[in-house]
């Protein structure tokens, strides 16, 4: 429907930007037009005010009595004039009381007040005539002359635009609509031909549409058609892999708290199987059995503490994934970014982590310079609370973790380190280790794989890279985030 309303749109446009210029040429044309038939009128003025001293040089004598006409030979110039302008020209020679004389009657009018000539237009038989009048002195006394042409370049003139100006472009213009309405539409047909592909594609079909089989002035459209069915496309994969992997990390704990469950009701609901399950379990360690209650008791605490433990793990799964979901580079990008503190925010974070660093006898240490930088600060408080926890969780008993945030001494740029003293990361793992749900062969304490490949998701919106190295010494491992200038 959008397609068609801008086909229509670039017919409209074209029809106009076609017309338009033609409309002010006619007018142009019609207007130099008139021109030049004002120019040749004014020289029909010049022409007939020289042929008035050859008309009443026409005069050669006068009648032989006062009423009789004046004997008139007419000059070559003035006989070629009126032959070549036979049936619209016309003279007349008048007495100063307006008694014409010789030539036509219907010139007769009122004579000149003065000697000076004087012009009019006046229309006999359905011809304009433009006339001359002039009191002159002939031989046979003082008379008037009038001398007429009825081929006034500017009385033909309205005749004339018609004919050869306002018509031609009549025609051309109404021509002109139809070709440019087909035109456009055969020009368009590529256009109107991929909106109907776009539009009969199925929601699943996000496959780049043939940039070689679109018009050069449609490819752009094309390309950033197809660069848009590549973000949807890449937003869909990412969610179809999150939900699949979540659907597939969160099975296991999902299937562990089934299992406590069952374990702790069949206890409950058959406590002759949880005595012989008790007793069984006592006599393999070697010690006496309990009483009913006291097995009753050492099972529920024992099913209470799984349920615990995998309820922890559970819900810290569900909050990594959640994480993770939020922080999508994709999703964030129209989002404002925000002035953090990085030390406050260091410190804050130090506060949350030291009871668990005390718990394993770990120095967990700060090193901090004022440095404030633009970004999401719940995101950059959820990238630090990961490294610490993954530091804390590989370092061992007495070993020292450190966060610190300064700056770099070349070139003064931002960044956020965490480093410990622990296992290290193998220089062949750095990169896996930061890829969804990837634990390292041989990882002794429990995790999911979430924490650095949510860090590494954060510093890419971030617009930077998480990078991990050894710590001081070569031991250890230091996981650094270097924020743009």
């Amino acid at each position: 429907m959008q397609l068609a309303a801008l086909s229509s749109g670039l017919q409209r446009r074209l029809l106009l930007l076609l017309l338009i210029p033609l409309c002010l040429l006619a007018f142009v044309n019609t207007w130099f037009d008139y021109r030049s038939a004002d120019t040749a009128a004014l020289q029909q003025d010049r022409q007939l005010l020289k042929l008035v001293p050859l008309l009443a040089d026409s005069v050669v004598a006068s009648g032989k009595t006062p009423a009789d006409p004046p004997v008139m030979l007419t000059v070559p110039a003035l006989q070629e004039f009126l032959k070549d302008r036979a049936g619209v020209s016309a003279f007349c020679i008048a007495s100063l009381t307006g008694q014409v004389l010789l030539g036509e009657a219907w010139l007769s009018r009122e004579p000149p007040t003065t000697r000076e000539p004087e012009f009019s237009s006046e229309e006999e038989g359905g011809v304009t005539y433009r006339i001359v009048s002039q009191r002159v002195q002939t031989v046979a006394g003082e008379l008037v002359v009038r001398l007429a042409d009825g081929s006034d370049p500017r009385q033909q003139w309205v005749q004339g635009v018609l004919l050869k100006v306002v018509l031609p472009n009549l025609v051309l213009m109404v021509v002109a609509v139809f070709v440019v309405s087909w035109a456009v539409r055969r020009a368009l047909g590529p256009l109107l031909t991929l909106k109907e592909a776009v539009e009969h594609r199925s929601p699943r079909d996000l496959s780049a549409i043939d940039v070689q089989a679109s018009p050069e002035e449609v490819r752009p459209l094309v390309l950033s058609l197809n660069r848009l069915f590549e973000l949807v496309n890449a937003q869909a994969e990412s969610q179809r892999r999150f939900v699949a992997d979540a659907a597939h990390q969160l099975r296991t704990p999902l299937a562990g708290l089934q299992a406590q469950a069952e374990a702790w009701a069949q206890a409950v609901n058959n406590p002759d199987a949880a005595v012989a399950w008790q007793e069984k379990y006592e006599a393999n360690r070697a010690l006496a059995p309990a009483n009913s209650a006291q097995i009753a008791i050492n099972i529920g605490a024992n099913q209470i503490n799984h349920l615990r433990d995998a309820t922890r793990r559970t819900s810290q799964l569900a909050n990594q994934l959640l994480a993770l979901s939020r922080a999508d580079a994709r999703s964030l990008d129209a989002q404002p970014l925000q002035r953090v503190d990085m030390k406050e925010l260091c410190e804050t974070l130090l506060e949350v982590h030291l009871e668990a660093a005390l718990a394993k006898g770990i120095d967990l240490g700060l090193d901090v310079q004022a440095v404030h930088v633009s970004g999401h600060e719940w995101l950059l408080r959820e990238l630090l609370g990961n490294l610490l926890d993954n530091a804390l969780k590989y370092t061992p008993e007495g070993g020292t973790v450190t966060l610190r945030c300064a700056r770099t001494v070349d070139d003064n740029t931002p960044f956020l380190e965490v480093e410990d003293d622990g296992p290290g990361v193998p220089v062949a793992e750095r990169q896996r280790v930061l890829e969804r749900f990837y634990r390292m062969p041989g990882s002794a304490s429990e995790g999911h794989g979430l924490g650095l490949a949510i860090a590494d998701e954060i510093a890419r919106v971030h617009r930077s890279q998480l990078i991990v190295s050894s710590g001081a010494g070569g031991r250890g491992a230091r996981f650094t985030l270097i924020f743009p200038v």
